[in-house]
């Protein structure tokens, strides 16, 4: 049996914020080609290793500065069979660079972390399709069986948990979380939503999160909601049930456009960085268990900063 981090949200008392939007801080804010929004890609070189590097230090330091915990979340979201193919990568590829993106955690985890700064490393994954869109549907056990090879590595790797983000669907959660307990990892689920606070594939956060803890024993550690706007969401936790205690994350959108309007948009909507920290100042108010703030698409480290200032002292204070 692997030992469990006892920082691990929700039963640790650490409370932790994590980066932004990594892919578009580097497309659009560092100027970087990213095909196929793939940056694991960059660690193939020095340079591009030392961009990534770089990103995550930013964050770091906020976190050190503000006595929080980090989660390391490496830079692996595309890195699956299926995207690793269109770069050229086979399997064997594939698994040294999962393995590489891990070492860098883990050297960035060894420089940062402390009794105020607790770090925790994150195997990042990612859907096989589209984080938009729900096609090519896998059932539970093809995503087991898919995902699989990645989780094993991460595993071999030595990471504190895994992390699915922007699932639009509850089968492919459902095969990921299954493929983590085989090893033994813990694993976080992190659902994307539409404007109307469901997912792509039309279930309920609540209906959702309740589909997978039944057909897991409800392995997750916990789930998250990422890649959406808190307008999108905000009144769907304003609903009563025991649900919204397994919902420890939130890696919101700068931007509150839907899904295809972002898809389809050529610049960079950065929305405005302190009005949606003081957002995450109320979503406090709607998640007991809320134990970890980030970003997703178009945010920065502007964004985690106000996070940081209008809303973490308020979980830092929860955990007194």
């Amino acid at each position: 049996m692997s030992t469990r981090n006892p920082h691990l949200p929700p039963h640790g008392r650490a409370k932790f914020i994590t980066d932004g939007g990594l892919e578009t801080t580097l497309i659009f804010h560092d100027g970087i080609d990213l095909p196929h929004f793939a940056s694991f890609d960059l660690l193939k070189t020095e340079e591009g290793c030392a961009h990534i590097t770089a990103y995550y230090e930013r964050y770091l330091e906020l976190a050190k500065n503000a006595q929080a915990g980090f989660i390391l979340e490496s830079p692996t979201w595309r890195a699956n069979r299926d995207w690793g193919a269109k770069l050229g990568y086979d399997e064997a590829a594939l698994a040294e660079m999962n393995h590489k993106a891990i070492a860098l955690m883990t050297d960035l985890r060894d420089r940062y972390h402390s009794a105020a700064t607790p770090c925790l490393i994150s195997g990042n994954i990612g859907p096989r399709g589209d984080g938009y869109v729900p096609s090519d549907r896998m059932t539970v056990n093809q995503a087991r069986a898919y995902h699989a090879p990645q989780i094993v590595t991460f595993a071999k790797a030595g990471v504190d948990l895994v992390s699915v983000v922007t699932i639009n669907y509850p089968e492919e959660a459902m095969g990921i979380a299954l493929a983590c307990r085989d090893v033994d990892i813990p694993c976080v689920i992190a659902f994307t939503v539409e404007t109307d606070g469901n997912l792509p594939s039309g279930e309920t956060l609540r209906e959702a999160i309740k589909m997978v803890d039944d057909e897991t024993g409800a392995y997750p550690a916990y789930y998250m909601i990422n890649c959406a706007h808190p307008d999108h969401f905000r009144d769907r936790l304003k609903e009563h049930g025991d649900w919204k205690n397994r919902i420890c994350g939130v890696r919101a959108n700068a931007s509150r456009q839907s899904h295809a309007e972002l898809d389809a948009c050529e610049h960079l909507d950065d929305g405005d960085p302190d009005e949606l920290g003081q957002l995450y100042h109320d979503l406090v108010d709607l998640l007991p268990n809320l134990a970890v703030m980030g970003g997703c698409c178009g945010t920065d480290h502007r964004h985690v900063a106000a996070m940081t200032k209008h809303a973490f002292p308020r979980l830092a204070g929860s955990a007194q």
